[in-house]
């Protein structure tokens, strides 16, 4: 069978999806079923995978719903809690204070606190922690979830301490060992390589946020609207990107979005505060008025406006489990602390699947659901709850993490299934590669172009830019070795295109609806991350071509054409947006001429 028609039938799981998720709107819980039987359907009979193999790839993947179920029910069982305990109102009122601008809002949470989360524990953690927030802050769910995804691009690379980096690229390299003799230090520059693609195509992703939430969630349902505090976006990206790039040349991959995203936080709340490049307060946006909301925007996750037993709170106080949850998952996370090894001795394995291969495994106490449910333990005291207020909390965050588990049920098999299609008795490289090498023989020299797509591809496949990194890096280095370039610029537009994949993975946008009790809108959230998806893989690819063929094609070449040609627009947009707002302020100032007689 030809290196296409394969690469066409790999596509058709992905295909589905697209169809029935995002073209036809069906909710995940009906459109993932089909995508699940179609990719069981090509590994038994066209791949000829043994049916031990796929029942083994579907258990493993109902094991890993599991673990997400987990971390699901984890953090809205903190949100409950801090909403039972008034600690929600009292943070509500903090930035209000700072701003009651919604974009300012979005900004600092989902862009600085999320990628302060990401670099933490990684893994979807900050959909989980930093979209309830927003809810609670008074975001429509659906508002919330966008955010959350789109920011789901920059961080993500040296997410969880550098996993998709140091494990993810460094173990689909290790395939071949004759790469390189010190791997650690090739893996390293591959990093700061990814950590500059990153800088550049992030600085517009604050920006994106704030426009997609006017457009599609502001009363005027206008671009315009967002675009108006692009001094204040680009300083938010600067603020993180900066320390951010500065951390993967000196420290390594472990710290980029970790570091970036706490200093960011820092310079960004207290420029906030002195109110440096921020909306005058009479133009803050906000929202509509709850009633006024399109029926998809909620979910089924009502935040109530309760106080505090005694009234009120301090703001530490109301801010400590978040601080604790950002403390945690850092402490456990770092290898140079015995919290680790002792958090990972815990294994609960099933090996050898159905007498495969195959095994599953998950380590309880490491999982990020654990460290949500031991924080709301701790604020039941810490807030003086009582009883019958966190057993509600206990019973809401129930009911919402059941409304999740059909769709994930069918989404995680699938992926499972689809990774797991090597090895079969048609003889067929494992359906992602298939897919990978069909776009390659058609590509050449453009390869750059396509490879930030095939690495969002895996991610939205697998749910994990650890995970595609894994699948492709190796097959990305070997591409870019026979095209006659830097190899590792490849690699690392592997690991940008994988990040970016994140904002339209399935099962990340699955989990992070859940959370804030938005199921069966799945397909709406992805419509609207699909735009900044395609701009991130094409820009940052478009970097990466400009870059790998100016020795031999000159600084002039497609590449830095396309790079130019998005700038220009960009500037074009804001420079048109603000003579548009400096034209309705002089207007609205000059005001009616009366008259005088």
């Amino acid at each position: 069978m030809s290196t296409g028609v394969l690469a066409i039938l790999s596509l058709l799981p992905i295909l589905a999806v697209g169809i029935f998720l995002v073209g036809l709107r069906w909710p995940a819980s009906k459109a993932m079923p089909i995508s699940y039987i179609i990719a069981v359907g090509l590994a038994l009979f066209v791949w000829k995978v043994p049916g031990a193999n796929v029942a083994a790839a579907s258990v493993n993947g109902l094991v890993v719903a599991g673990t997400l179920l987990f971390i699901i029910f984890g953090a809205i069982l903190l949100l409950n809690t801090l909403q039972e305990s008034g600690g929600i109102k009292t943070i509500r009122q903090g930035f209000t204070d700072i701003s009651a601008d919604r974009r300012v809002q979005v900004i600092i949470i989902a862009w600085l606190f999320g990628s302060f989360i990401e670099g933490s524990a990684g893994f979807g953690t900050p959909a989980a922690v930093a979209v309830p927030l927003l809810v609670g802050l008074g975001f429509p769910a659906m508002a919330a979830v966008v955010a959350g995804m789109v920011i789901q691009s920059t961080p993500v690379s040296f997410g969880a301490v550098g996993t998709p980096i140091l494990v993810g690229v460094q173990s689909g390299l290790s395939a071949d060992s004759g790469i390189t003799t010190d791997f650690l230090a090739f893996v390293t520059d591959i990093g700061t390589k990814v950590a500059f693609l990153h800088m550049v195509t992030g600085t517009l992703v604050p920006l994106f946020v704030v426009a997609l939430m006017t457009r599609f969630f502001g009363k005027n349902k206008s671009f315009s609207e967002g675009i108006k505090v692009w001094k204040f976006a680009l300083f938010a990206a600067f603020s993180m990107t900066v320390p951010y790039l500065i951390v993967a040349n000196v420290l390594g991959p472990e710290f980029p979005s970790m570091i970036g995203g706490l200093v960011g936080l820092a310079i960004v709340i207290t420029a906030a505060r002195k109110g440096f490049l921020m909306p005058p307060k009479e133009e803050a946006w906000d929202f509509e008025e709850k009633s006024k909301w399109d029926s998809e925007w909620s979910g089924r996750l009502e935040i109530k406006d309760i106080a505090h037993k005694s009234g009120s709170m301090s703001m530490v106080r109301a801010w400590a489990p978040y601080i604790l949850v950002g403390l945690f998952l850092v402490l456990t996370r770092l290898k140079s602390l015995p919290l680790l090894e002792w958090l990972q001795s815990w294994t609960v394995t099933f090996p050898n699947l159905f007498g495969t291969d195959i095994s599953s495994s998950f380590q309880p106490l490491y999982l990020p659901g654990t460290i949500f449910i031991a924080v709301s333990l701790i604020t039941y005291f810490l807030h003086g709850m009582n009883g019958r207020a966190y057993k509600r909390a206990w019973a809401q965050s129930g009911k919402t993490m059941i409304a999740a588990s059909t769709a994930l049920v069918f989404t995680v098999p699938m992926v499972q299934v689809f990774l797991n299609t090597g090895g079969g008795a048609a003889g067929f490289e494992k359906m992602p590669i298939e897919l990978a090498n069909g776009v390659a023989a058609i590509a050449g020299d453009y390869w750059p172009f396509f490879s930030t797509f095939i690495g969002g591809i895996g991610a939205f496949i697998a749910g994990s830019n650890t995970v595609s990194n894994m699948m492709f890096s190796l097959f990305q280095y070997n591409v870019g070795s026979q095209m006659g370039v830097d190899a590792s610029w490849i690699v690392a537009l592997q690991a940008v295109g994988g990040a970016a994949g994140n904002m339209i993975c399935v099962h990340n946008v699955v989990a992070a609806s859940a959370v804030v009790g938005l199921v069966g809108k799945e397909g709406a959230v992805i419509r609207k991350t699909l735009l900044p998806f395609a701009y991130y893989a094409l820009f940052a690819g478009s970097l990466g071509y400009s870059i790998v063929w100016y020795s031999q094609k000159g600084i002039f070449n497609l590449g830095s054409f396309i790079v130019a040609l998005i700038a220009m627009a960009a500037i074009y947009v804001i420079a048109t947006n603000n003579k548009r707002t400096s034209l309705l302020i002089t207007k609205n100032i000059g005001g009616p001429k009366v008259k005088q007689g």
